[in-house]
């Protein structure tokens, strides 16, 4: 669906600050709507006379006329003298419409939308006498708010500039609405509003009292007062109650001095959401110690197996014992990244860059000096992934040196490159070595490490693994070149990133 700065610019020559007033005023949508009860249009003139919806909002605290959308649509031609005058004369007006379709008493209120004395599009509210709630004292307050804030329309002085994110956090009319008056005194407070006072201990009629008087923060209003736009604010009236507030000036301008008359503070009781989160803190605290402390256990183990290869006399029994501690400490440097992270997913470049030191420093000698190098990101990982992923990585950073190279040969450089989408994830390991047979067959490899990569690839990340003989492009992409007598190996990974 096309956005009101689409529909405006496509059938209107309105500049760009108009349209962002009229975005601006989208934003308010909800609470205009929800104090009127009724359904609200906004109506903009094309160059050949006709007007456009360019923006609807149905009340959550009424019944619809609007089954339908209409943004996009042609104005209905019963509704466009009403329209067109208000806009001619820049003044609201109302009277009676025919609703096809509805028996009862249909109303619209046509209100001009003012930026910078220009009238720019028509904001038309829609309701019917005899389907719509009874007049009490709620409503009243309600409507005499819309009507308001439909004078400041007209004047130009709502909607208020820059302050559209405000909107999108603050409490709806439905939770809670206070009115003050031009001295900060409490007017009205609907019946929720006095539900969440009485949570903080009011129980008293606050009618005639300031916020400050019946022992409430009132530093938003203080601030809505002074600046003279919406202010939102979230303070903790007691141990165990937060409130969400939201306060806008009720503005008069004259002859360019403008004086706030009232607001309307907007009051929802957070408490529970707040609480909720102090948990969800709570836990990822808790996860972030567990990971820790794996991670302790698992530097542990590793130290207890290098202490019993010390004992060994086998130079094979050696080996496979310093494999097996290569890949716990592979598996620990996981657990230190998510130690420190927040959630359950990890940088991947933070795992790798770890990695490759933890490779040359077990792999590294004075007969076969190696060089490893990261290029690329892999974006962030979830646990299930990395955790595999790392073993797999230092397999073939393992089986890329100890094939490729042999000791006193000059040693060479490996170069791991990374590379994210929103759908897969690619890792590539390239090396300068002396390369793979032709007749080559991973699926035919019989060693424990490529078995490793293997099943892990294919059966828990899903994914494809291929190996290869670099070509010169190969090698030239990520800054090697070829060196006499040798070929280089490219082994790609590629991992599916759907769901994640």
């Amino acid at each position: 669906m096309a956005t009101i700065g689409e529909l405006a610019r496509q059938h209107t020559a309105l500049s760009k600050e108009q349209i962002s007033h009229l975005i601006n005023l989208s934003s308010e949508w909800g609470m205009l709507a929800d104090l009127c009860f009724s359904d609200l249009m906004m109506h903009v003139p094309r160059e050949d006379g006709t007007w456009i919806v360019i923006s609807q909002v149905r009340a959550a605290t009424g019944q619809t006329l609007y089954i339908d959308d209409r943004v996009g649509m042609t104005a209905r031609p019963g509704d466009v003298p009403l329209i067109a005058k208000a806009f001619d004369t820049s003044t609201i007006v109302e009277d009676e419409i025919f609703f096809e379709g509805v028996a009862d008493d249909c109303r619209m209120m046509a209100i001009p939308v003012v930026h910078q004395g220009d009238v720019i599009a028509v904001m038309s509210r829609e309701w019917s006498r005899r389907t719509g709630r009874q007049l009490g004292e709620l409503e009243r307050h309600y409507l005499d708010l819309f009507n308001t804030f439909a004078s400041m329309i007209v004047r130009g002085d709502f909607p208020f500039p820059g302050r559209v994110a405000d909107s999108s956090v603050a409490p709806r009319v439905g939770d809670g609405a206070i009115v003050l008056d031009g001295k900060a005194r409490v007017r009205y407070a609907s019946p929720n509003a006095t539900s969440a006072l009485h949570r903080v201990g009011i129980s008293t009629n606050v009618v005639g009292q300031t916020l400050a008087e019946l022992g409430v923060t009132d530093s938003s209003v203080r601030q809505a007062f002074e600046r003279k736009e919406p202010v939102v604010e979230e303070f903790e009236q007691s141990t165990e109650v937060t409130l969400l507030t939201r306060c806008l000036p009720l503005v008069v301008t004259t002859d360019g001095d403008s004086e706030v008359t009232g607001a309307l503070m907007l009051v929802r009781d957070v408490s529970e959401l707040r609480r909720r989160d102090r948990l969800i803190l709570s836990k990822d605290a808790t996860i972030r110690e567990i990971h820790h402390r794996v991670k302790n256990n698992l530097q542990t183990i590793s130290s207890l197996l290098r202490l019993q290869a010390r004992r060994l006399q086998s130079a094979e029994a050696k080996a496979a014992v310093t494999e097996s501690v290569r890949r716990i400490r592979t598996i620990a440097l996981v657990h230190e990244a998510l130690s420190r992270e927040p959630g359950d997913d990890v940088a991947f470049i933070e795992i790798v860059r770890p990695l490759l030191r933890l490779v040359e420093e077990s792999l590294q000698s004075p007969d076969r000096p190696m060089r490893f190098e990261v290029m690329g990101d892999g974006g962030r990982l979830p646990a299930t992934v990395v955790t595999p992923l790392s073993v797999v990585l230092t397999e073939l950073l393992q089986n890329a040196v100890d094939h490729g190279y042999t000791e006193g040969d000059g040693g060479g450089s490996v170069v791991v490159r990374l590379g994210c989408t929103d759908t897969e994830l690619t890792v590539a390991v390239i090396d300068d070595g002396r390369g793979i047979a032709p007749d080559f067959s991973l699926d035919d490899a019989t060693g424990l490490g490529l078995s490793i990569v293997r099943t892990l690839v294919t059966t828990e990340l899903a994914g494809s693994i291929e190996m290869r003989p670099a070509r010169s492009e190969d090698l030239e992409a990520v800054g090697l070149t070829v060196v006499e007598g040798n070929t280089g190996t490219v082994i790609e990974l590629r991992v599916p990133m759907e769901g994640e």
